[in-house]
């Protein structure tokens, strides 16, 4: 147990933080998922640019390292090509 002020609002704030991160995560997950279900062309290439914002946001606050956010963007743009 946490002995110093300082301490105990470190652990509130990584609580908070980690949840955030958790809960930014998942919703990309969740994000990529359903992109991945798509069948038509039209409906992907809308899409696609909503996806990538949000992986691009997770990249930016180092919830995912860069480039596991860039080989993302690789392969959902490549299964956009390939519909």
């Amino acid at each position: 147990m946490a002995n110093h002020k300082s301490a105990l609002k470190r652990i509130r704030s990584n609580e908070t933080k980690r949840q955030r991160n958790r809960f930014q995560h998942k919703t990309t997950r969740n994000a990529i998922r359903d992109f991945k279900a798509l069948e038509k062309k039209k409906d992907a290439e809308t899409k696609l640019p909503l996806v990538v914002s949000m992986i691009d946001k997770l990249a930016k606050n180092n919830i995912i390292h860069d480039n596991k956010a860039a080989n993302l963007k690789s392969k959902l743009t490549k299964h956009v090509s390939t519909l």
